[in-house]
């Protein structure tokens, strides 16, 4: 039996300078169901559910909910009206804690509306939390937050409003495993309570887990609403892209040579990171693989000069260099890309063509210092073709691009910057199906020209798929090593619970 229409968007229409976002799309969803959006980066899915956020508004198009046409001129409109959206990208406060995040703008008050009561409003954060099963103090700053906990925090805030429609743009993108079994509890028993989810996600795994009826976008245009059930997933990708793509990533004899390219002896940050010792060789890619918070990302930074370390030794090419901050590991042929693009990979403000320039800026400098934009715009044209990044030209600020092509941009960044060693941490995150191959086969493309790849990633078939060696990572402890047929999801996740090295 079908249930309750909720939702109808009939003829949406956005363009934005020189983009046309959306063109005459329609999109539906019932109460009770969780209505899947599907499609590449910059086919338009976000863009859809910002205009239903009120963060935009349509240029022409009806909006019909629980039966009524309404305008949502922003997003205390949609909030209102019950419609919550749990944007992609974090948008938190960071010097504000957990709970004045989730409750800012509308917090309880005492002594007759004068008085903040703080107490209050972290109890009703604990609630959130405890309904999430999230082991979190509401009066942490967010800023002393890993990412998986930031975006439970959106999560919370969400749920916070009673939504009666709830947007999840990529709520999984920093989750592990069991944090999205966990998420996933929580939706079903919103579905269960007659709350519409509209899910948007690039994992086609988790699609089949909880969608009811998928929608699929391509290109700012509406192709096609199927049921989840009658479909298969190759088809699906195949409505996203318009091609077939090829499932076997690893290029062939990509295994890295014998030549230590870089040797990490002993090193230790507080609880973090414990005693991690590891090798990287010229053309390999190596993995580290293992449960949010395992200390991953910790040791990148570190190894990068983000992080001040209590101890422990880097040797490149065979000699000890001291990396106190990012300058230094930038000067001697390091480059990272952080999981967290928006705060350490990207200046929102500038445009494409800055950003590609960016770490390597002194080639572009010419007589008096001054830039040769001549030269960044050839570089910059030359990695806008070569990444196929979509965007209208050099010019268009990168906060304005899709969360796929801004993490293409920071990828040219560190190419043009002709780094040796490359960390990309999460380096898909919120990145599509086909977007996703794309940079499978640079990562492939840069190990065959010799650059040294390691890469952290939470989806375990990219680490199967991709890398010649995976590290493996719990509570700060490397826990063991996997290589060839080894590298299995059965002995990463086995290695990945261990708690004392081998």
């Amino acid at each position: 039996m079908l249930s309750e229409q909720l939702l109808r968007m009939e003829g949406i229409n956005k363009s934005f300078p020189g983009v046309n976002a959306l063109k005459d799309v329609r999109f539906e969803a019932r109460a009770g169901e969780v209505h899947a959006l599907l499609g590449e980066n910059g086919a338009g899915k976000s863009t859809l559910m910002k205009i239903l956020a009120g963060v935009y508004s349509k240029d022409t198009g009806r909006i019909i909910y629980k039966g009524k046409e309404i305008n949502l001129p922003n997003p205390r409109a949609a909030q209102h009206l019950g419609i919550g959206i749990i944007h992609q990208e974090l948008n938190l406060a960071q010097h504000l804690t957990a709970a004045q995040n989730i409750f800012i703008g509308r917090e309880p008050r005492s002594l007759l509306g004068l008085m903040l009561d703080e107490k209050q409003m972290n109890e009703d954060a604990k609630k959130l939390f405890a309904m999430l099963r999230l082991d979190l103090d509401p009066r942490t700053r967010v800023m002393d937050l890993v990412v998986a906990k930031q975006q439970m925090i959106e999560i919370a805030k969400a749920l916070s409003f009673n939504s009666g429609l709830l947007i999840m743009d990529e709520p999984t993108a920093a989750l592990n495993d069991k944090e999205t079994e966990e998420l996933f509890r929580i939706i079903r028993h919103l579905k269960d309570g007659g709350v519409g989810i509209i899910y948007i996600s690039h994992r086609m795994d988790e699609i089949k887990k909880i969608a009811d009826r998928i929608t699929v976008m391509r290109d700012g245009a509406w192709i096609d609403t199927v049921n989840a059930a009658d479909v298969e997933m190759d088809q699906i990708i195949n409505m996203m892209v318009g091609r077939k793509l090829d499932e076997m990533s690893r290029a062939p004899g990509v295994t890295g040579s014998d030549e230590v390219v870089l040797s990490v002896r002993n090193l230790n940050r507080g609880g973090f990171i414990k005693d991690a010792c590891f090798e990287v060789h010229r053309g390999e890619i190596l993995g580290f693989a293992g449960l949010m918070g395992a200390g991953r990302t910790e040791v990148a930074r570190a190894v990068f000069g983000a992080d001040r370390v209590d101890s422990g030794e880097i040797f490149i090419c065979g000699k000890k260099v001291r990396i106190r901050q990012p300058r230094d590991a930038v000067k001697h042929g390091v480059g990272y890309l952080s999981e967290d693009r928006k705060r350490f990979g990207l200046a929102l403000g500038m445009d494409v063509e800055a950003n590609i320039a960016l770490a390597s800026m002194e080639k572009f400098l010419g007589f008096g210092g001054v830039v040769n934009r001549k030269a960044t715009r050839k570089t910059g044209a030359q990695f806008v073709e070569s990444l196929a990044i979509k965007t209208p030209s050099l010019a268009q600020k990168v906060r304005f691009l899709s969360g796929g092509n801004q993490q293409k941009v920071i990828i040219a960044k560190w190419i043009v910057r002709n780094s040796n060693i490359l960390f990309f941490d999460e380096p898909t995150r919120g990145i599509d199906v086909g977007a996703k191959f794309e940079v499978y086969k640079l990562l492939n493309r840069l190990a065959a020209e010799g650059k040294t790849v390691i890469m952290i990633s939470s989806e375990m078939l990219e680490v199967i798929r991709l890398c010649t060696r995976v590290l493996v990572m719990c509570e700060g402890r490397i826990t063991g090593e996997l290589s060839g047929d080894e590298i299995t999801q059965e002995n990463i996740l086995r290695l990945a619970t261990l708690r004392e090295a081998n």
